[in-house]
């Protein structure tokens, strides 16, 4: 395997994490941003608000983006052994 090959297998692998990771943490993020607002405008300061509407909508996320996600990282994986079955040693 040439370094190209290597580099460019990490690189599309990285990307692929990334996108993957921003699809849970983002409307988790958003949520968070929402109750702490909820919070500092009621001075409600209980953890389990802010811990409960974030794992709802991470898990939502999971729900609706799962087989999306599975897909991707099959056709990630697929693609890596079409491209080892054609190197050369």
């Amino acid at each position: 395997m040439s370094p190209d090959v290597a580099v460019d297998l990490v690189v599309e692998a990285l990307q692929i994490v990334m996108l993957l990771v921003l699809v849970l943490v983002v409307p988790g993020l958003l949520m968070g941003l929402i109750v702490a607002l909820f919070q500092a405008a009621t001075q409600i300061n209980e953890q389990t608000l802010s811990f409960l509407p974030r794992l709802v909508v991470t898990l939502l996320a999971v729900i609706v983006a799962g087989h999306w996600m599975t897909t991707t990282l099959m056709d990630y994986c697929v693609s890596v052994f079409q491209r080892a079955a054609t190197l050369a040693t």
